[in-house]
């Protein structure tokens, strides 16, 4: 009896690892890779699609994104549905929520996750912040009953900074203490790399304002405070034997840094994100583009483009925040940080990096497959083969869009990229087989499903290597 997959892609140019953009069509059947066969193959379908030469890539991977309207856990259906929606209109498929509580997140989890599958366009999976001992010691148990494999803390969380978000302050002794326990259980850790108390030793300095309020706000947290942080929890991820994920990546100064200690030991990875890559402190974007790290100078964007060109770095996510923007329209030193992104990271950095002649296949790896590998969804994740989820993003090099609030779609209602041309468009976004995304135009149902990871960083490396030597 002859099959009838649910859907073909037909005439598109495909990206397979290995091979490039390949002229060939998938089949899709039960929301997954099916097949890959040639354009002329016979084969029945409910739903034929023509892409007419558009590229289809790996559905893009936020692994940085922050929601709820206090930035700590999702708990109403706009904040899964609104940003969700901001990530699907951008070619994401799945995307990787910090959730922030100073309480046991035993308590907290089941209600996060009920959230988003209620009203996610897009997969999900969460990372946790830890901030108390008692975190520490549930680690294992979130990885066992929740698939929770990656795990923040701030190192800028010293005596009452954290505060703001029910977390106490730390020390480098709980530093130790977390990394203990993350290279004892096959996680990995995600720190926020600046060291505070150079930050408070600062704060008095004169600062010069004359050119602008984000170059303000870099002179006050200069890129040296993140650079010295990076440098210390990356020797001590070797002392402990810890896989370490040096988040938000943002200045010479820190890929430095992280390339010195990886001279020496292997389980370190860096993020940066689309802001770090296309904005400066010279954005005319004022206190919409406030953020920590700060925003960098010129010089800094062009090694982060240097670093993601070699492969230096890992990936590239969005650190999305959807903080209305009332939290913002105050002076620099008044403007909460962060601001929604995760829709721009698919276009403005594959638009950016083919404009500077970076291989398609770095961009695929640095939006989708490298954080699929790293955070234990490799290969259900990431890549175009059969077997594999049929998330796809499918885009059209020929078009253009104009960003700003309302095609971001945020609850934010505002972005710093306002007025920013893109010089290419998402046409479909594809997650398991359902378009989240039909010719630009988002579904009315949301299919997200939770995605656990009980693996990350050098445990999930050594078990996709495992796999392939089968």
């Amino acid at each position: 009896m002859t099959m009838t997959y649910d859907l073909r892609l037909h005439g598109g140019q495909v990206f397979l690892h290995g091979n490039g953009l390949t002229k060939v069509d998938l089949l899709i059947q039960d929301g997954r890779i099916a097949a890959i066969v040639e354009p002329g193959f016979e084969a029945a379908a409910r739903e034929t699609v023509e892409l007419n030469g558009k590229l289809v890539l790996p559905g893009a991977i936020d692994p940085h994104v922050h929601l709820g309207k206090d930035i700590r856990v999702p708990k109403d259906s706009d904040d899964a549905l609104l940003e969700s929606a901001s990530a699907a209109a951008g070619g994401i498929t799945s995307m990787l929520v910090y959730l922030m509580s100073g309480e046991s997140y035993n308590g907290v989890v089941p209600g996060a996750q009920q959230v988003m599958e209620s009203d996610s366009h897009v997969d999900f999976g969460f990372h946790i912040c830890v901030g108390s001992q008692d975190h520490v010691k549930e680690i294992p148990g979130y990885i066992t009953d929740y698939g929770i494999s990656s795990f923040k803390f701030f190192m800028n969380f010293r005596g009452e900074e954290g505060a703001y978000l029910g977390l106490p302050g730390n020390d480098d002794g709980y530093m130790y203490d977390v990394l203990g326990m993350a290279a004892d259980h096959g996680a990995m850790i995600n720190p926020h790399p600046e060291n505070i108390e150079l930050v408070w030793k600062l704060k008095g300095r004169p600062i010069d304002e004359s050119r602008g309020p984000l170059a303000a706000w870099n002179a006050s947290r200069p890129s040296f405070v993140e650079a010295e942080a990076v440098q210390r929890v990356a020797y001590m991820a070797s002392v402990t034997g810890a896989s370490v994920y040096a988040v938000h990546t943002s200045s010479t100064l820190a890929l430095e840094a992280m390339r010195r200690q990886r001279e020496s030991y292997g389980n370190l990875f860096v993020e940066t994100c689309t802001h770090y890559l296309t904005l400066t402190t010279d954005s005319p974007a004022g206190t919409y583009g406030k953020v920590n790290p700060p925003l960098r100078e010129t010089g800094d964007l062009e090694s982060l483009w240097e670093a993601l060109a070699s492969g230096e770095l890992d990936t590239v996510g969005s650190d999305h925040n959807a903080r209305h923007r009332s939290f913002k329209e105050k002076d620099i030193w008044k403007a909460s940080a962060g601001f929604p992104g995760t829709g721009g990271v698919l276009p403005l950095t594959l638009a950016e990096g083919l404009r500077r002649g970076i291989p398609l296949e770095r961009l695929v790896d640095a939006t989708s497959t490298r954080s699929a590998q790293l955070f234990g969804l490799y290969p259900r994740k990431g890549t175009i083969r059969v077997g594999s989820d049929a998330d796809l993003a499918v885009v059209d090099l020929d078009g253009s869009y104009t960003i700003n609030a309302e095609t971001q779609h945020s609850g934010a209602e505002y972005t710093p990229w306002e007025g920013t041309e893109v010089p290419l468009r998402i046409v479909h976004t594809i997650v398991r087989g359902h378009f989240a995304l039909r010719d630009g135009v988002l579904s009315e149902t949301t299919t997200g499903t939770y995605l656990r990871r009980e693996t990350s960083g050098a445990t999930a490396l050594a078990t996709i290597a495992k796999e392939d030597q089968q």
